[in-house]
């Protein structure tokens, strides 16, 4: 028996996902393969799970045969369909995001040979994880593991795969042991999961007994083995999946470890502040570290989306790593400076290096430190007017961090990923279910949701678009929508309904006519009856646009006669007022919000809002800009919605412009 499907596992059946799957495979009796591109895999491997490189939007199919294969794949293309399946709070409190969403990794680069810098060495790594850290160097370098090639004898052979199994029992039982700690926290427990599982996969496990049973000895089967799975990873073309094969060596090394009776190198005596310097290190390693010690992370090994560099980003350490054998200038520094945002390390720094970087350390924690105090202010103007700093977010996931940032509310929850991450069209009642949680997240502080903005450029399953020579100007946002009212009518009843749970406001994308509001107004009417006659329960809402085109600046004046609010979008706004696409590089620089025919597009909208006493606001990436809110504050805008790293600083800098009033 078997069924396709195509995956919408977050990011893909990575280390984590592939780790959660397995198991959901092995509750099952039937024997279960995933197949992809003709390649099949048992699905109760993680290790031939994750080298199968299944992404996320790919074709696969789940085949099974047992008496329970009909629930199996069931259960299995179940979880391949969840988009939320790749997140770490999916069956636990994460990090928020997938393994690769904890900061927005640097792209891979190569290491460099020492460059000068000022008159100083400095080399060149991946900028694995942001911020500036200079600390006494800890030098991480344990004795690489050699087996001692001894030939087995045929009645050694049997108590060599016995001793074998109990080290793999050994290091599942020190991992379990790491992973019943109260202090891992979520992200560093799913790594530490992951490891554990490809310490007892088939494919390492059968690997090691098939060579003790060619006569090698534990410790060099381990490592042989080790090293060809971890080939295999490295062979993968995925960035990703490369990274893993450190995690076999990693897992490979404990093994071996527990089968000599060492124990590894102790990082419990790093000092406060230290660079820690390694070759390699591994995840478990770093997990189980004093992470709050750590200033620092310098690896030979590794790149951005490592283990290593997951956790560094989740914590807040800075980490530069792939500087492969230039790591061995590190092992006699004394003292260690690394730039995580550049992917710079400066051994023995000068004066006037320790001081620069001592400067850029202290401004970064005066920084946070200062701005923290701003999460739970409400920003105004001189004349009192609260100032509303809000959050643009796309999914259910982001409402942590944007609460955490101290959003009041959300100025854009851009609907269109909930469409892009089903295989089908959302139903009306998930749609309520997702906007009534975002409105209770946030209530009483109003959420607006821009109503389904795709086209061309970002098609979604379930709709046929027309091929378009340009889509930013074609059939997208308000216009595809009120052309498909069984689509749109279906969202604006589930925005009802959500609009019993809090502030809900509704905001129509790429309107350039009065005729694009008066006609959605009068679906909304008809949507609000069809709920009442059915006795569902449901509530109104402001009805406001979205002003990203020429025409809609045009028109102002008369488009605030007939709606509750503005929300200026300044990405599109400035690609359109400046016929630049802001997706080509060669006209980059028109693409500048700062541009005179821009900011005037900007104000014109403000003034004629203002004078229709209807809230005007921004919700484009230059409503976060501190060299411009004021400006923006100035033209009479009272709401700001930004992505939830700029809320703190946008909120100083508006009590700063009270303050000197």
């Amino acid at each position: 028996m078997e069924r396709s499907t195509i995956v919408r596992v977050h990011e893909g059946l990575h280390a984590r996902p592939a780790t959660r799957f397995v198991k959901l495979a092995k509750g099952f009796e039937s024997d279960v393969e995933l197949v992809k591109d003709g390649k099949a895999v048992s699905a109760k491997s993680s290790v031939k799970l994750m080298l199968l490189a299944v992404k996320e939007n790919q074709e696969v199919t789940v085949r099974a045969n047992g008496a329970d294969a009909i629930e199996a794949i069931e259960a299995l293309i179940g979880y391949l369909e969840n988009p939320r399946a790749g997140l770490d709070d999916e069956s636990e409190a994460g990090e928020g995001g997938s393994e690769t969403a904890a900061a927005a990794p640097a792209p891979e680069a190569a290491p460099l040979a020492a460059a000068p810098m000022d008159g100083i060495s400095k080399l060149q790594g991946v900028a694995a994880s942001e911020g500036v850290a200079i600390g006494p160097a800890f030098a991480h370098f344990p004795p690489e593991i050699e087996g001692p090639g001894r030939r087995l004898r045929a009645d050694e052979i049997d108590s060599e795969i016995e001793r074998f199994r109990g080290a793999v029992t050994s290091v599942q039982s020190r991992m379990d042991l790491t992973l019943a700690e109260d202090n891992l926290s979520a992200g560093d427990r799913g790594i530490v999961a992951a490891l554990r599982d490809i310490a007892a996969d088939d494919s390492l496990t059968g690997e090691v007994e098939r060579l003790i049973k060619g006569g090698d000895d534990a410790v060099s089967a381990v490592i042989a083995a080790a090293a060809t799975i971890a080939a295999d990873f490295s062979a993968v073309d995925d960035h990703y999946l490369n990274a893993r094969a450190d995690d076999v060596h990693a897992v490979g090394r404990q093994i071996c470890l527990v089968l000599l009776g060492q124990d590894e190198v102790s990082l419990e005596t790093i000092p406060q502040g230290a660079i820690l310097i390694a070759d390699d290190i591994g995840a478990w390693d770093l997990a189980r570290a004093p992470l709050k010690r750590i200033g620092g992370v310098v690896c030979g090994h590794g790149g951005a989306t490592s283990h290593i560099a997951i956790i560094a980003r989740s914590h807040g350490i800075p980490a530069v790593l792939g500087l492969g054998n230039k790591i061995n200038e590190l092992r006699a520094a004394k003292e260690v400076a690394i730039d995580g945002n550049a992917g710079h390390v400066i051994v023995d720094p000068d004066e006037a290096t320790r001081s620069d970087f001592n400067r850029r350390v202290e401004a970064a924690a005066q920084e946070r430190a200062g701005l923290k105090i701003f999460k739970e202010v409400t920003p105004t103007r001189a004349d009192g007017t609260v100032i509303e700093v809000a959050a643009n977010i796309g999914s259910l996931e982001e409402i942590e961090a944007a609460q955490e940032a101290g959003a009041m509310g959300v100025g854009l929850f851009r609907t269109e990923l909930l469409f892009m991450r089903h295989m089908h069209l959302p139903s009306e009642d998930m749609q309520a279910e997702t906007y009534s949680a975002l409105a209770k997240a946030f209530a009483p502080h109003p959420v607006i949701v821009r109503t389904l903005d795709i086209g061309g450029d970002k098609p979604i399953a379930g709709i046929e678009f027309p091929d378009e020579e340009n889509p930013f100007l074609g059939w997208r946002g308000i216009r595809m929508c009120l052309d498909r009212p069984d689509i749109f009518k279906r969202q604006l009843r589930a925005l009802l309904r959500a609009a019993v749970h809090g502030n809900i406001k509704v905001m129509l994308p790429m309107v350039s006519e009065i005729s694009e509001v008066t006609r959605t107004r009068a679906l909304v009417d008809e949507c609000a009856a069809e709920l009442k006659a059915e006795g569902v329960e449901h509530a109104s809402f402001d009805l406001g646009v979205m002003i990203e085109t020429p025409a809609a600046v045009l028109i102002a004046p008369a488009l605030a006669k007939e709606v509750a609010f503005f929300s200026i979008g300044t990405n599109d706004l400035t690609q359109y007022i400046m016929a630049a696409d802001r997706l080509n590089p060669t006209v980059a620089k028109l693409n500048d919000v700062t541009n005179p025919a821009v900011m005037s597009a900007i104000e014109l909208t403000a003034k004629a809002g203002v004078a229709a006493g209807i809230m005007v606001g921004m919700c484009g990436e230059a409503a976060g800009r501190p060299d411009l809110i004021p400006t923006f504050i100035g033209m009479g805008l009272t709401e700001l919605s930004m992505s939830p790293a700029s809320i703190q600083r946008a909120k100083k800098t508006i009590a700063a412009m009270a303050a000197e009033r």
